[in-house]
């Protein structure tokens, strides 16, 4: 399975690597003006930009013997996407960079991230870690549509061949936004949303039912075979090293990265990362806001300058 990176940075400056959100692919962070879009905004501020694009996004389809047709192509959820896919992108920008990474995250990508960094291989190779609407727990989520397919079990309905690429979602399960620019969403959907897997949803579906991090749950007998026990294995959040600087953003109107779901992902870290609140951000707005580089981005470039690794503030 193929994801992709895309380097669109200054070469010899501190690598910083992106990774989207659900329903989303790397063109996500420059969907804005040149500033007010982030991965503009670091490359112009001294980064060295590295842009993820996970599997089954529209720019990262490629398979040794697979194509997007076959329902194996498919067989994938975040798991696979923080154990394998950001493990590999780390590893390639750390051979061709010589050094650790900054990594910045929305959405899915701090899914991704939280799960990674639980993994002393892949964290070791991470110089701090930016997470913008952080999840790792979903049980309270207020957004009512993502709720009803939760409750109508939309995951396990047969969808072009273990494929979701719904294009009324987007823009349905983030809740009310403050600050983006509701007169381009004509040109956002020009590139959004991208495809993601029926798994992955049932993954996802899987932690707001039962309230935990944990792997994938295949069932009782089916994770016996896969994890020798009769539930899956939990990410344990406290394995994340006390020494990762971490910075979060998060909002009051965000109906899928809860308040009380970030502080239960704050409490059982054992660093304090530095954290940003914005009451009238939503979910959408740490992406898309028209304000995002005064509101959040200039805070997080100095957090990361704050952690060292050549940047200085003058870039």
């Amino acid at each position: 399975m193929s994801s992709g990176i895309v380097n669109l940075g200054v070469e010899k400056a501190p690598p910083v690597l992106l990774l989207h959100g659900l329903f989303m692919g790397g063109d996500a962070w420059f969907l804005d003006s040149p500033n007010q879009s982030l991965g503009f905004i670091l490359a112009d501020r001294g980064f060295d930009v590295w842009v993820g694009n996970v599997r089954g996004t529209k720019w990262s389809h490629g398979h040794a013997s697979l194509s997007d047709g076959d329902k194996e192509f498919w067989d994938w959820s975040w798991q696979e996407l923080a154990l394998y896919d950001l493990e590999a992108m780390l590893t390639y920008i750390n051979s061709i960079t010589n050094s650790k990474v900054f990594v910045v995250g929305h959405s899915q990508g701090t899914i991704i991230s939280l799960a990674a960094f639980t993994q002393p291989d892949i964290v070791n190779m991470v110089e701090a870690a930016a997470l913008l609407s952080p999840i790792s727990y979903l049980d309270h989520i207020t957004s009512k549509f993502v709720l009803n397919l939760v409750n109508f079990h939309l995951d396990e309905m047969a969808c072009d061949g273990g494929r979701a690429d719904c294009s009324d979602l987007l823009a349905s399960i983030t809740g009310e936004n403050c600050c983006f620019n509701s007169s381009r969403v004509d040109f956002y959907l020009e590139y959004e949303p991208h495809p993601t897997s029926l798994k992955n949803l049932k993954h996802l579906f899987q932690m707001i039912r039962e309230g935990t991090f944990a792997k994938y749950d295949y069932g009782i007998l089916k994770n016996v075979l896969q994890y020798g026990q009769f539930k899956p294995p939990t990410f344990d959040l406290s394995q994340i090293p006390e020494s990762l600087p971490i910075w979060m953003a998060y909002g009051g109107n965000d109906a899928l990265g809860d308040v009380i779901d970030v502080h239960h992902t704050l409490k059982e870290l054992r660093s304090k990362p530095n954290v940003l609140f914005l009451e009238d951000y939503g979910h959408a707005d740490f992406l898309l806001s028209t304000k995002a580089y005064e509101d959040l981005y200039n805070n997080m470039i100095s957090f990361f300058r704050s952690c060292g690794n050549g940047i200085s503030s003058s870039s």
